[in-house]
């Protein structure tokens, strides 16, 4: 409770004194002045709207896994460097950016970072800029959509190699050996096995035969399927009355799709639909109504979406990663074609509600609770790399510095948040002043987000955060290193038990974070009543529906961003293609982003991805901060550039120390593969466009800052007080 609140003031301190200075002195708002959308409403892009449906589209759009997810895998340094850098981040940095690139977008009629770095710094630096910017974006996309896929899609977990299962000997004793569970095929030509409940899983076997007692085990409360290349055999030396099999090294348990959250995401796709009808057209400027039938029948969505499970709608609403991929690029392809007041803009708000609603619970609930903290405040031994964050190369370890500030990105600074600031929202945005609230205070609200996850995670136990995050393939790694912090024991199946779901070797931060806010609520709700255990799966499962609805958001918003700047690109060859409210443009440049984020979702893991797009948003962050600083010079208020070029600093250091390291991983792998008689051709080839990728965003990103120097230093114009005069 005393860090929540320290937290709290501190933020609220950041945005009554430091954000009005900003607004007064270096961005000098004027009511007076008309905005984009007032001056250029055509109903489908430029678009008035009220600020405070503007602040939840904003929110909404800006809010995606990065403050979730990050925090949760950054928990493996402790929770005191998360924290500082959060709270430190969002309140001179992230707010900042956020705020200053919406303001100079809305004085030039809504153009996107990439034509205001075109316009400021010049051909070569813009062209960079809009290069940089169109791969980001799809990387970013795929980022986000990778944890989206993790926590409502099915997935295969494998287990470490020599593994074995010891079925339950009450279920199968010597004289029912015959009516061991026999597997089907399937359609690849593989096995599939039931596996019953109370099987345990053994690994790290050093006896010599099955039947010792060295290693490690695992005990399963629920049944799950088990898949196989070749069927499983008996293990040899087994004592009487023992049924174990040996584990195909090819095996993987197939974990089942989140129905419930799977069927409430669905649901708010007409709500939102019908909101925006009601609010534009059938009791058009009825926002409270409107906003009152939204949230409702959102919330009945939430609470009927727990029937889904067990019932004969389950198979609709049950998918694998591949088909909520499809599914996801299906919906962000109609969501960015279509008029922005008609499904984007209402969802988006209806979205807000929950997200708010739901983190005021957590700050609530964490007060309530006042739960220990059970991660320490600095974890030494994993200091210099862990199970938990990833560099995409498993040969390269995630040291606290410098990948500390690449894994938490959103919650902190955000180059991603820079494409809202000067995307969909300064061309809704109907009165300058409302640019503070909705640049700087929506960012500071994903600061608090990423404050909760970081509390979320280190309430939990340690023995219980490591298993859950650590994949198990992994686990005889680590285990020396889990002893000495403790995290050796765990009590996972009591949680599995109250989830219904497999928890152990979830990697990925999604499933953690869901139990972290389910031992929340747990505790908070503990205080006042007995037999709260029997909500934990209630908690658990809105929690992964709240972690996808979070994302989606910016799924597709960012969507249309994209193509927004590709029908940019496009217009400059032919004029017509770069009317984004021309329809075969905007069908065409829309269905080109969507197949490129599609593909890297499905072509990469998790922790290929997530490095990815923590070196591309925060390379994104030094490109619009850049070109935040040039437009202060030029308009004569270079006496302020300090309050972008400050946090510039500090993340080009950070970014380019983690891509260095990145980078030298690479050279490694490709040494090591030649150095083979027999290189693997896909390893090389994964590890080179890496590294390509890596390079060709630290080129553009240098060849923007270089030539916004060269324009500050050498042709300063007039002082204009930031009163940018509005460009055609």
């Amino acid at each position: 409770m005393p860090v929540m609140l320290a937290i709290l003031c501190i933020m609220a301190i950041a945005y009554r004194y430091y954000s009005a200075w900003i607004a007064a002195r270096v961005a000098v708002l004027d009511d007076l002045r008309e905005t984009p959308a007032v001056r250029l409403n055509d109903g489908q892009n430029y678009h008035p709207t009220n600020r405070w449906v503007l602040f939840g589209h904003h929110f909404a759009a800006i809010s995606g896994a990065g403050p979730l997810i990050g925090p949760v895998l950054a928990a493996q340094f402790g929770y005191l460097p998360g924290l500082l850098w959060i709270v430190i981040g969002v309140c001179l940095g992230g707010a900042v950016q956020d705020f200053l690139v919406l303001v100079a977008s809305i004085r030039r009629n809504g153009r996107s970072l990439a034509q205001i770095a075109y316009e400021e710094i010049g051909k070569i630096g813009g062209t960079a800029a809009m290069a940089a910017i169109l791969f980001i974006i799809i990387i970013a996309l795929a980022g986000l959509g990778k944890v989206v896929v993790k926590a409502l899609g099915g997935e295969a977990v494998k287990y470490p190699a020599g593994s074995q299962l010891v079925l339950p000997v009450a279920t199968y004793p010597p004289e029912l050996r015959q009516k061991l569970p026999q597997p089907t095929r399937t359609d690849d030509g593989g096995y599939l096995y039931q596996i019953p409940a109370e099987t345990h899983l053994r690994w790290g076997m050093t006896s010599g035969n099955a039947g010792g007692s060295t290693g490690q085990s695992m005990r399963f409360s629920s049944g799950f399927p088990l898949k196989t290349r070749e069927p499983m055999t008996e293990a040899p030396g087994v004592p009487d009355g023992a049924v174990i099999w040996q584990m195909q090294p090819d095996a993987v348990r197939l974990v089942p799709g989140s129905s419930w959250g799977t069927f409430t995401i669905a649901c708010t796709i007409p709500i939102a639909l019908f909101v925006g009808l009601y609010m534009y057209k059938i009791r058009k400027g009825r926002v409270i109504e409107a906003s009152l039938i939204g949230a409702g029948l959102t919330l009945a969505a939430t609470v009927i979406g727990g029937f889904v499970p067990g019932s004969p709608l389950e198979g609709w609403f049950n998918f694998q990663d591949k088909t909520i991929v499809m599914l996801m690029a299906a919906y962000g392809f109609v969501a960015s074609v279509l008029p922005v007041w008609v499904l984007l803009c209402p969802r988006d708000y209806l979205s807000s509600f929950l997200k708010m609603g739901t983190i005021a619970l957590l700050v609530g609930g964490t007060i309530i609770a006042n739960p220990k903290l059970e991660a320490p405040a600095f974890n030494a031994v994993f200091a210099a790399g862990g199970p938990v964050v990833g560099t995409g190369n498993p040969n390269v370890p995630g040291k606290i510095f410098p990948f500390l500030f690449i894994t938490i990105m959103c919650g902190a600074i955000s180059g991603f948040h820079a494409l809202v600031s000067s995307g969909t929202t300064p061309k809704m945005i109907a009165r300058e002043s409302d640019a503070r609230r909705i640049g700087y205070g929506a960012m500071l609200i994903e600061g608090l987000v990423g404050v909760t996850a970081m509390i979320a995670a280190a309430t939990l136990p340690q023995g219980n955060f490591y298993a859950m995050n650590t994949d198990l393939a992994a686990v005889p790694k680590y285990h020396d290193k889990f002893v000495q912090i403790g995290a050796d024991i765990d009590h996972l199946n009591v949680w599995e038990a109250r989830t219904q779901e497999s928890l152990r070797g979830r990697t990925g931060g999604a499933v953690t974070l869901a139990v972290g806010f389910a031992n929340i609520f747990d505790q908070a709700l503990g205080r006042f009543s007995k037999g709260a255990e029997s909500l934990w799966k209630y908690w658990y499962h809105f929690a992964i529906m709240f972690e996808a609805l979070f994302i989606l958001t910016t799924i597709d918003t960012g969507t249309r961003i994209g193509r927004f700047l590709l029908q940019e690109i496009f217009g400059k060859v032919n004029r017509k293609w770069g009317d984004p409210s021309w329809w075969p443009g905007a069908i065409l440049s829309t269905a080109l982003i969507v197949c490129a984020w599609a593909y890297f979702i499905n072509a990469n893991s998790f922790s290929v991805i997530w490095p990815m797009f923590g070196i591309a948003n925060q390379t994104l962050a030094i490109i619009a901060l850049a070109i935040v600083s040039v437009v202060l010079v030029n308009e004569g208020k270079g006496r302020y550039a300090w309050v972008t070029l400050a946090p510039m600093t500090v993340v080009m250091m950070t970014t380019g120390s983690a891509a260095v390291i990145m980078l030298a991983g690479h050279w490694n792998t490709w040494s090591t593969q030649l150095g083979k008689p027999k290189a693997d051709i896909g390893v090389l080839i994964n590890s080179g466009v890496q590294a390509f990728l890596v390079i060709a965003m630290l080129v553009c990103a240098a060849l923007v800052v270089v030539g916004g120097m060269v324009r500050m230093v050498g042709r300063p114009r007039q002082e204009q007080g930031f009163e940018i005069v509005s460009k055609a």
